[in-house]
């Protein structure tokens, strides 16, 4: 084992720019850990943040970015069974992906999907998780339900995408161009609605109003998310791209028995983190093998140039998720 990795550090709260290749020692499994030898690593919106300065890492997470790899398990912690040295798997990271090598709990690993690649599996844990945890399990969606996503073509809406029609619901997406909406009619969408040419508000409207809606926009979108729900709707907020701050009328709560809800993945429990994977393995792995979903791929760079990535996601003109060889 090396004693040390390259890595990508953030060098001061910025933009792109600020992430700058480094030299860090190879990080040592604690207990319930193991220890990856990373080949790719998942670019994603809270990496962003977290470069910006306003995501700050949980106390004992590694400073580096990077919340998703897949890799090789190259080192066990103390008390760590079900896993072995050799073991290729994609995991779900409370930090440290932009590097070699990482350590994260042994609970947050999953085997790679059958016939899928390191490249692809690298882009499974964090959408997936957090599509299950907040549509699922908190936003209760059930077969047959009219769901909408906001950013339908992001990694998140083209993993809700899938695995909400694969489950039976009825999926509406919003996205900004003919060909991101064209992406998600393609994953199963119902209908896809660009936000630049229609009110969403009154689609959902026509079609009876919206059981659940899963938005990461924020802003303005909130008070048009309560007009959109059906009557026992639920709203499921995940990220502020507009900002958190919104005017509601409590009342149309109330009396229309609507649910306003949402989470954020990374300050939960290791435990809470290692029962999503256990669902994820039992109701989305087999799913994932038999091909019947699949991660949406946009775009690969090399780890040194993860700030060309950021550029690229925060663009906002990609479809699916972008992805940082590593090694392998």
């Amino acid at each position: 084992m090396p004693e040390t990795m390259r890595a990508v550090e953030i060098s001061a709260p910025g933009g792109p720019e600020v992430l700058t290749p480094a030299t860090r020692p190879v990080p040592e499994p604690k207990a319930g850990q193991v220890l990856l030898r990373v080949h790719w690593a998942g670019v994603n919106r809270p990496d962003a943040l977290q470069r910006a300065g306003s995501y700050n890492p949980p106390p004992g997470a590694s400073d580096l970015p990077g919340l998703e790899a897949s890799g090789e398990i190259v080192a066990l912690g103390a008390g760590v069974s079900g896993w072995s040295v050799g073991d290729r798997v994609c995991a779900l990271l409370p930090g440290g992906g932009y590097a070699e090598y990482v350590a994260t709990p042994a609970a947050h690993c999953l085997p790679l999907p059958a016939g899928m690649g390191m490249r692809e599996a690298a882009c499974l844990p964090e959408t997936y998780f957090t599509v299950w945890t907040n549509v699922f399990d908190r936003g209760g969606l059930t077969a047959g339900e009219r769901f909408v996503i906001h950013g339908g073509s992001s990694g998140i809406g083209t993993t809700a995408i899938q695995l909400a029609a694969a489950r039976g619901a009825r999926v509406f997406a919003t996205a900004g161009s003919a060909a991101k909406c064209a992406a998600c009619l393609e994953l199963g969408a119902e209908r896809a609605i660009n936000y630049r040419e229609e009110d969403f508000v009154e689609v959902m409207k026509s079609e009876g109003g919206a059981q659940l809606i899963l938005d990461m926009v924020g802003g303005s979108y909130i008070p048009r998310n309560i007009r959109a729900l059906a009557d026992d709707g639920r709203l499921v907020m995940i990220a502020f791209l507009e900002g958190p701050k919104a005017e509601l009328n409590f009342a149309q709560i109330m009396a229309r028995r609507l649910t306003v809800t949402g989470s954020t993945l990374r300050p939960q429990s290791d435990l809470a983190k290692a029962r999503i994977a256990e669902a994820l393995r039992a109701e989305v792995w087999p799913l994932l093998s038999a091909g019947r979903i699949a991660p949406v791929m946009d775009s690969e760079f090399p780890l040194e140039e993860a700030a060309a990535a950021h550029a690229r996601m925060e663009g906002s003109g990609h479809i699916g998720k972008i992805v940082l060889k590593v090694a392998g």
